[in-house]
Formats: structure tokens, sequence, C-alpha cells
């Protein structure tokens, strides 16, 4: 990783990234709502990414990483997720406080020990919240839907982003929905209607907002 690039750029390739996996590019409004700050810090920011070839930008238009700001953005999502995943599995943090903790410290962690890290954790492929830790080098993050976009029958595994409201996190342990279970879609009720799904061997039922704040990775289907 360039250690050259700077904690603010990092966390606003993280940002693009993000933004524009389901579209072409990223607002520069609803980048700063994404980092909380002031718009005016964001495009003095991707002034300086663009002139370092890491994003192209087109004034009112929008912003779109290149290939060298895409790699750059997926391998600082990837040393994000390892710190917390040391921060979970080493330290003892829980799940949903390391996604704050790791970004005091990620940026200025040297690759080497980044790598050392990785090793020492036995190369996890998950973070603490559920989500993949991309390989080195690779060129996207297999993408996670939402909870609410399975159908009965589907069987998947829970993660819930580091981001998520605290009273939305104790409602979902109320539930036995956390990172890593295992769930099966029982029933989707129409017209945004709640879902049943199987939990640890009990029934659940999650209204379509909640269910919504959650994502899975959907196992194949068995043959």
């Amino acid at each position: 990783m360039d250690a050259a690039v700077s904690r603010s750029e990092r966390e606003a390739l993280k940002a693009i990234y993000r933004l524009t996996r389901d579209r072409p590019d990223a607002q520069t409004g609803a980048l700063a709502e994404h980092l909380g700050v002031a718009p005016g810090t964001v495009t003095m920011t991707v002034k300086r990414m663009a002139e370092r070839g890491l994003v192209d930008h087109r004034p009112y238009y929008g912003v779109e990483l290149t290939d060298a700001g895409r790699r750059m953005a997926i391998a600082s999502i990837r040393r994000h997720r390892i710190v917390e995943r040391f921060l979970a599995d080493m330290l003892g943090y829980a799940w949903n406080e390391a996604d704050r903790l790791a970004g005091s410290f990620e940026h200025d962690l040297p690759q080497e020990v980044e790598d050392r890290i990785f090793v020492a954790l036995h190369r996890p492929e998950t973070c603490p919240h559920g989500f993949p830790i991309p390989a080195l080098e690779a060129e996207d993050i297999p993408a996670m839907p939402p909870l609410y976009a399975l159908e009965p029958g589907d069987v998947a595994v829970v993660a819930v982003p580091g981001s998520t409201d605290p009273e939305l996190v104790e409602f979902l342990d109320t539930l036995g929905l956390r990172p890593g279970v295992r769930v099966e879609i029982k029933e989707k009720h129409p017209f945004e209607g709640p879902l049943v799904l199987r939990v640890g061997g009990e029934d659940r039922t999650l209204g379509a907002s909640v269910a919504n704040q959650v994502f899975v990775r959907v196992e194949p289907a068995a043959t």
C-alpha cells in the first residue's frame, strides 16, 4: 500500500468504492455526507487524488475511481478488516467496537506489519462483522445483498456493518442475529411485509426496514 496516501485520502477512496458499487460515480455531496466532513474538504481531497491519478473528477458530474484508485480502495478496506479481526480475536474487543477502533491506527500501519498480522490470525476470510477480507491485489469485493433480498428456502450467513446503530445491534442480538450466524428464510410476506427466518433452531420475525440493514453471504443451493 502506498504510504504517501494520507488518512483522509484512504477514507475517501473507501467511501467512493462503496458509493459506486451500484452506480457509475459518486457525487461530492454524497461523499461529504458519508465521510461526515464539509463539501469543501471533500473537493480539496478529490482534487489531490485526481492529480495523483487515483480518481477521475468532472465538476458537477461526480467522482469515479481509476484502476489505481480502485486497487488502493480495496487494499484499504482489506487493511481495515484485518485490523478489526486483530482487535476482536487478539485483544478481545466486541465485534461492534472493532470498526471504530480500527480507524485509530490502521493508516500508520506498515504493510509488513499488516501482512504479519494476517498470517498470525491464520489468514481469516472475514472481518468480525462477517464481511469478506479481499485477497491481496483483488480487483473487487463480492457484493453482499441485504437479508430482505432473500426468498423462502434461501440459506445465508449474516453480516452486520460496524456503523449499525447500537440499539439495533442490541435488538438483533436478542433474535440471535449476529455476524457469522446461519439463517434460513421460511416465509416472506408480500408488499414489504416481514420475513420469518430460522435462527438457531427457532423461528424469528423481522420487519423489512431492519432486514434491509443486515447483509448476508448466500450459501449455494443444495443439489
